[in-house]
């Protein structure tokens, strides 16, 4: 088989094209992710994550996809369940922070039962930036609260809940998104804090859960840490701050490479972020021609990434799934109290 290359893509529509098929099979990406275009039914998608795999012949290729519940979900009623936003969670663990890992475990759970049978074996959850109060409303409910602590053992609940049932966890946005005063999806963010200050509060979450296999960077120019470049892009923030303060040695992947916060040609934007030392680029928006452009700058997984995927496919090779009737109803009760 062919060297998988750095790279993870989305596709189109509801099935793969022939082009896309084509493509594919000559790009090798280490995998793929879906979004709420690429999900109609169960059938569909399970096809669909069939059809994908079946092109770069890997049968536990990673497939990922956005479902955190809340506003970031990609999949939604009537097939699946709308799971609540990361802040119901926060809220409850203002109250009592043992009912609230109690739910968000539950919740992740049942989230994870339902990817793994559809073929969907990785979850970009959970998200550990921490907002400020000035700060675009991008992550706001998605977070897990303000204070670093609380965000970190939620963090870390809501990534063990995913592998119990077979699915990996991405912390995200790693070293933190909170700050940031505009959307990275349609502008570039510049953060003013002090180094310190992300430290202390920012980078905290992220130091606690640096033993997860998988991690996405923010497209984030930290001007105490590297004024000319977005963390993605940035050897600086990768190699001192995401590998040297925070400590995290997994998967390290850019955030979606198509985003309004990233300047350059697909190609410079591609080369940029492995140059930086991220292990792989996201390409989403299915886009054949800007995939071709990537496809053509990429290189091949390094031999340590490719040891580490090796690895971290491992975590979830066998799983305990959850009784989804009484795990729903615990669930119901612990956020009605």
């Amino acid at each position: 088989m062919s060297q998988s290359r750095a790279v993870i893509f989305g596709c189109s529509g509801q099935e793969l094209t022939a082009q896309e098929a084509e493509f594919f099979a000559a790009a090798n990406p280490v995998g793929f992710i879906l979004f709420a275009r690429n999900c109609e039914t169960p059938d569909q998608l399970r096809n669909l994550t069939g059809q994908l795999r079946d092109c770069i012949k890997s049968e536990n290729a990673p497939i990922l996809i956005d479902q955190e519940g809340g506003r970031v979900a990609r999949l939604r009623p009537p097939h699946w369940r709308q799971a609540p936003a990361a802040k119901a969670f926060a809220d409850l663990a203002a109250r009592n922070m043992d009912e609230a890992l109690e739910a968000l475990s539950l919740n992740v759970r049942l989230i994870g039962q339902e990817l793994r049978e559809l073929g969907i074996n990785v979850d970009c959850l959970p998200v550990l930036d921490i907002p400020q109060a000035d700060a675009d409303l991008v992550i706001g409910d998605r977070a897990y609260g303000t204070e670093p602590k609380q965000v970190a053992a939620l963090g870390r609940a809501a990534c063990e809940a995913l592998l119990q049932e077979a699915v990996l966890p991405v912390i995200k946005h790693i070293p933190g998104h909170g700050r940031a005063t505009v959307d990275s999806h349609e502008f570039l963010p510049r953060v003013e804090a002090k180094l310190a200050e992300l430290s202390a509060l920012d980078f905290v979450p992220f130091q606690a859960l640096a033993d997860m296999p998988l991690a996405m960077t923010a497209h984030i120019v930290y001007e105490a840490i590297d004024a000319d470049r977005p963390a993605t892009t940035s050897p600086r923030v990768v190699q001192e701050i995401i590998r040297g303060e925070i400590g995290f040695d997994g998967l390290l992947m850019s955030d979606d490479l198509s985003m309004q916060a990233l300047a350059g040609s697909f190609a410079e934007r591609t080369m940029a972020t492995l140059e930086a030392g991220c292990d792989l680029v996201l390409h989403c928006n299915g886009e054949m021609t800007e995939m071709q452009e990537v496809a053509k700058a990429v290189s091949d997984l390094s031999a340590e990434a490719e040891e580490k995927m090796t690895k971290t496919l491992s975590l979830i090779e066998r799983f305990e799934t959850v009784d989804k009737t009484a795990a729903l109803a615990r669930l119901d009760e612990l956020l009605e109290n």
